[in-house]
């Protein structure tokens, strides 16, 4: 997991499932289930914090379930927030009033 913070706005994903973890269904079936599961966390207090989220999976989360993969990406958000620098404010455009 890679999480970019930000100052403000929702939590965004993005997702690395390569060909290893299985067919295209198989692949497309971990993605909606991770976006479930990651609506599901940033709905529920504490919620998530603002910023950018990379998820990469192992073929081994063909065989997990929904709690299982809950559960692991609720403690790798964790871990990632944790560990990342906190969020630098945002630069004026170039250019703008000064």
């Amino acid at each position: 997991m890679t999480f970019v913070p930000a100052t403000d706005g929702p939590p965004r994903f993005a997702y690395g499932i390569g060909r290893r973890v299985g067919p295209a269904v198989a692949r497309n079936r971990v993605r909606r289930r991770l976006r479930a599961a990651a609506r599901q966390l940033a709905e529920s207090p504490p919620g998530l914090a603002p910023g950018a989220y990379l998820v990469t999976v192992s073929p081994q989360i063909v065989g997990a379930t929904y709690d299982e993969l809950r559960r692991g990406l609720g403690e790798a958000c964790a871990a990632a927030t944790a560990a990342a620098p906190p969020a630098a404010p945002a630069r004026p455009a170039p250019g703008g009033p000064s």
